[in-house]
């Protein structure tokens, strides 16, 4: 295959497609390795980026089009060309329409279906042609329309509209869908806000501040370790809810806590930070080699209270009974709140959600018994489902008389009831739920 500076980017985005679809390979592992493989630049790494995020977000209302278009039975690979070519008509207007559909003929060639590269121009042909009068989405205003339009699973969609009304569910498939942010937290043992803030400015990266909660600053995207400070450890990357859970627990100088479920560590870095790098911080979790990532960040943050040990937090250890101050357990969930960063996870299979809630209440029961009296728990996880976060909390409550929810301020956050969901399309966030339990003296 003759590979031109954009064939190498949509040639690299077709290998991601494939890898996600056969392997189920996340999004950002494939990407980042074929960007190596291929050695692409800067410019084609983006492209590539940009290229197989768009089409995992919009596949759904892509493949559509495609079949509205085409009677065609299509091989697997081969609808992956045309979903990359409509992506591209439809949400890339830089991109000449002639161009789009040109180099996804050539990929069809170089791919080892040149027999199809004529079904293929035929079909971006005609959607090139109709972009502004293509055929309407059926059933406007139900969740079947919604799953097309966002390209979300149809179970999700209804999910959400009958929880809370169809008018929020379509705001919050519709954020999923949008370029993703990057959330920075400042290391303040470091640098200051201010000082930060200017090197961003020589740097010419736009910005924005929270007042609320000093030291974290949302960036319009990018490489983190491209960022000035990286090496130096002036920042950490951890979304803002994930922050604020941490600030619930109410870490202080001098606290013993337990960060349960800690890869890849910034609610371990957050934690180490509120407490002015003074006290203890165990971060424990199931998987060895991920423990690794959190040991590396807390050198280079020069956090020196975090030690990390591997553990599954269902298991007893007596060791830790009635030993920890907070205990902070984010716990594994269905993810269905970073779909915004993670496009690949509207995928997932519902049923193999089910068994969630089961692990999830294992696990806080067993934590439980490591807080001491007059300890408090923070319960998490990064979903919108109730099953996997009120309803475990609820269900946790009733058997554990010596716990209660304790109302937290926190962050511009006011929440009385001690629970709260943050949603990307109200907060601004990722889709995020957090429980502060208290455990009686």
């Amino acid at each position: 295959m003759k590979e031109t500076e954009n064939h190498g980017a949509r040639y690299a985005a077709l290998v991601c497609l494939e890898r996600f679809r056969r392997d189920g390979t996340w999004s950002g592992a494939g990407i980042d390795g074929v960007i190596k493989k291929y050695r692409l630049d800067s410019r084609d790494g983006a492209l590539t980026a940009r290229l197989c995020l768009g089409v995992l977000q919009n596949r759904g209302l892509c493949d559509y089009y495609i079949d509205h278009y085409s009677s065609t039975k299509l091989e697997p690979k081969l609808r992956d060309i045309l979903r990359l070519g409509v992506y591209q008509l439809l949400f890339m207007n830089k991109i000449p329409a002639r161009s789009a559909v040109s180099e996804c003929v050539e990929l069809c060639k170089g791919s080892g279906y040149a027999r199809a590269s004529g079904l293929v121009n035929a079909v971006l042909r005609r959607i090139a042609e109709n972009r502004e009068s293509l055929p309407e989405i059926p059933g406007k205003g139900s969740p079947e329309y919604l799953s097309i339009k966002y390209s979300h699973p149809q179970w999700l969609a209804q999910y959400v509209t009958d929880k809370k009304g169809y008018d929020f569910a379509r705001e919050f498939l519709e954020a999923n869908n949008l370029p993703a942010k990057l959330t920075i937290q400042l290391n303040l043992l470091r640098t200051s806000c201010s000082d930060y803030i200017r090197a961003l400015d020589r740097a010419g990266a736009s910005h924005r501040e929270f007042e609320a909660l000093p030291g974290c600053i949302q960036l319009e995207g990018g490489n983190a370790m491209e960022l000035p400070g990286f090496e130096e450890g002036l920042f950490y990357v951890q979304d803002r809810a994930a922050r604020l859970a941490v600030e619930i627990g109410c870490p202080r100088p001098g606290m013993n806590v337990l960060d349960a479920c800690a890869c890849p560590g910034g609610k371990s870095f957050a934690a180490a930070l509120a407490m002015e790098n003074t006290g203890r911080i165990l971060a424990r979790d199931i998987h060895a080699k991920k423990l690794e990532l959190v040991n590396r960040g807390a050198q280079r943050l020069g956090l020196s209270i975090i030690s990390t040990a591997c553990a599954d937090a269902r298991e007893p250890d007596e060791e830790l009974k009635d030993s920890f101050d907070l205990v902070i357990a984010d716990v594994p969930c269905s993810g269905l709140g970073v779909i915004g960063k993670k496009p690949e996870i509207r995928y997932k299979d519902r049923d193999s959600l089910l068994d969630l809630p089961g692990i999830q209440g294992d696990i806080l029961r067993n934590l439980s018994r490591f807080v001491k009296p007059g300890g408090s728990l923070v319960y998490s996880t990064c979903t919108i489902m109730e099953e996997e976060n009120e309803a475990v909390v609820k269900a946790f409550l009733e058997n554990a008389r010596d716990y209660v929810l304790l109302p937290f301020s926190v962050g511009g956050l006011d929440c009385p009831g001690g629970m709260y969901t943050f949603w990307p399309n109200v907060d601004g966030t990722d889709g995020f739920f957090v429980a502060k339990l208290k455990r009686k003296k």
